[in-house]
């Protein structure tokens, strides 16, 4: 759902966007590429395929799926990871798997050390992603990484998406704080009954 939120958006925007899979004959991939005018193939063919390219998969399997990937098609490209270490293996609401001295944007990052992982949007549900007029007011997304390179392309693209309040918390060691958040995330998800809501970082 994040990764099909995304794309559509992208490609709506006027990027080259191809959805990768396990397969490449995934059926999910190769309907949403007729609806929205994109392409779909492997995991390996999209990590070729991208400039950027986003890590949507389940925090369990985001380790998994970028060795798929191929660290070779990666090498010296922006991965923008939105991922959280969810652990669904006790029931709901989930814990973390990773927590505390390290976190899911780190392991990513030693996984790839030649590809610039820029962690954010990890946040807000994904309609949010891609919307953020959905909440009402100015209201704040964080963003990581360790090269300032890639966070301003990345912070472009979010711009276009309409985001304004972008907080740059430094390098992929900050994704703890932000993966950290979930576990209140998830409980006013709960509460509210809408996943349209989002943190405001509110400046004297």
């Amino acid at each position: 759902m994040v990764g099909e939120t995304l794309a559509t958006s992208l490609a709506g925007l006027g990027h080259d966007v191809m959805m990768g899979s396990r397969e490449a004959g995934n059926g999910k991939a190769k309907a949403w590429a007729a609806g929205a005018g994109g392409k779909n193939g492997t995991f390996a063919d999209a990590a070729r395929h991208g400039e950027i390219v986003f890590n949507c998969t389940l925090g369990s399997a985001a380790l998994a799926v970028i060795r798929l990937a191929g660290s070779r098609n990666l090498a010296g490209k922006i991965l923008v990871d939105v991922t959280n270490p969810l652990d669904f293996s006790t029931g709901t609401p989930p814990s973390l798997s990773i927590v505390n001295t390290d976190s899911l944007g780190e392991a990513i990052q030693r996984e790839l050390p030649r590809t610039k992982v820029v962690k954010t949007l990890n946040t807000v549900n994904c309609n949010v992603m891609v919307d953020p007029r959905r909440v009402a007011g100015k209201h704040s997304l964080f963003i990581c990484g360790n090269d300032a390179g890639a966070k301003t392309a990345v912070r472009e693209l979010l711009e276009a998406f309409g985001w304004e309040d972008i907080i740059d918390l430094g390098d992929i060691t900050s994704a703890r704080a932000t993966e950290q958040l979930m576990p209140i995330w998830i409980r006013l998800w709960g509460l509210l009954g809408t996943a349209d809501f989002n943190f405001a970082i509110v400046r004297n």
